[in-house]
């Protein structure tokens, strides 16, 4: 940990000094970590998770490697089309959660709220967006979001688009869930592809998009079998593959990078052992950072997360041979839009399935949708059968971490589990 202090240290003084300097450290710190994942993997991990921080941090290098082959993108948005013309997805929460875990993530907070962006905007918005100010992250091609759940993304990506000067396409999602809603979405991501040939000078051809979005519904169905078939078996579990598994499902959802890792789930989950301890779904974002959480679910046969909803905010129930009904489709009945109730009913289906004992629902800081949603879940999971603890803190930002009251909620909560007193 104290060489990640120190990292995070010195790309933060040059940030203020030299951002070619500060980039150049961030992409060869980032690389040397990619080299570690594929020489000296994590054994403790299934070969699936391995796989998949590999999968991760390659998507994490390209736009500091190459970034006018990129794209900022809202994690939810449809990313087949862009993969169709040659671009790589550019997202800020992942990043953000990078940036965060190189220890860099306070100072690029500051430089956003000293910019004059509001304290209570969600902190990996304000963590990408004070990078781009100053610089530690480049220039991309061009920016592409959804207004899906966050309300953060209309003020994100607009300021984004101005800092940097590309170009810029957002994709409105109606919240009521009906078929004319979804050809309006349709029509919009019509335009989008104009956009990207526009931009790229690529063409897309839509065969060949809709065999991507073939790939996209084989991958979704693999992945919801596999959760099934986890349900009784013992998956040893840390606190980011879930989370990179709820990104790789949304921004390389139709790679075959992302097909390879749910068919290598599906492998690993036969030799897995019965399961043993409780099992916690998690609903939002997770803090990775924190010790209090890794006490009580990083490798813990006595409890251990076996999924997170961010992982599952899309059903396979859409038609490829048409991509763009099939891409709007997902996005109109994307488990985040419209009515919390549908959410909540996505996240207690889920849990079911995974056979979970109890359901963590995390109140990330900023974020308003589900804050303002967290009583009602509570009341809907344990009318349902599934205990339900609300946990307020950050999942980015160190700060709003509340450590002593998660370690003794947490703590209380899987003793409740376990039928002990508390």
């Amino acid at each position: 940990m104290a060489i990640v202090d120190t990292f995070g240290e010195k790309v933060e003084q040059l940030s203020n000094t030299n951002r070619t300097r500060a980039r150049w450290l961030l992409k060869t710190g980032w690389e040397a970590q990619n080299l570690k994942f594929k020489l000296m993997p994590d054994k403790r991990l299934i070969p699936a998770d391995r796989y998949l921080a590999g999968m991760m941090m390659d998507a994490m290098l390209k736009p500091l490697q190459c970034p006018d082959q990129c794209a900022v993108v809202s994690v939810f948005t449809p990313c087949e089309l862009l993969q169709e013309v040659g671009l790589n997805p550019y997202n800020t929460e992942a990043m953000s959660c990078y940036l965060s875990a190189s220890k860099v993530e306070r100072g690029l907070l500051q430089q956003a709220e000293n910019s004059g962006i509001a304290e209570t905007l969600c902190s990996y918005h304000k963590t990408f967006f004070g990078a781009a100010q100053k610089g530690l992250l480049p220039r991309p091609k061009c920016i592409v979001y959804t207004n899906v759940m966050c309300d953060a993304n209309m003020l994100t990506f607009r300021a984004l688009s101005n800092l940097y000067k590309v170009p810029l396409f957002s994709l409105d999602v109606p919240l009521q869930q009906n078929e004319e809603n979804v050809r309006y979405v349709a029509e919009q991501l019509k335009a989008l592809a104009a956009f990207l040939e526009r931009n790229t000078g690529r063409k897309i051809d839509e065969a060949s998009l809709s065999q991507r979005l073939e790939r996209s519904k084989r991958t979704l169905e693999k992945f919801g079998r596999f959760q099934e078939e986890k349900a009784d078996r013992y998956i040893p579990a840390d606190l980011v593959s879930p989370l990179y598994c709820g990104m790789t499902n949304n921004i390389l959802m139709g790679t075959p990078q992302e097909e390879k890792f749910v068919d290598m789930l599906l492998r690993d989950v036969k030799k897995a052992p019965a399961k043993k301890g409780k099992r916690i779904y998690w609903m939002h974002t997770i803090p990775f950072w924190s010790d209090a959480v890794r006490r009580e679910l990083c490798f813990n046969e006595k409890a251990q997360i076996v999924g997170c909803e961010l992982s599952q905010v899309c059903e396979p129930d859409f038609d490829p041979a048409d991509p763009y009904m099939a891409m709007a489709h997902r996005l109109v009945y994307h488990a985040l839009n419209g009515s919390v109730n549908r959410r909540i009913e996505a996240g207690i289906r889920h849990a079911k399935q995974t056979k979970a004992d109890g359901v963590v629902w995390f109140n990330h800081w900023g974020c308003k949708h589900t804050m303002g949603a967290a009583q009602l879940a509570k009341k809907k999971f344990e009318e349902a059968g599934l205990p339900l603890l609300i946990l307020d803190g950050d999942g980015c930002d160190r700060s709003h971490g509340g450590e002593g009251q998660t370690s003794t909620r947490l703590g209380a909560f899987l003793e409740m589990l376990n039928g002990d007193k508390v």
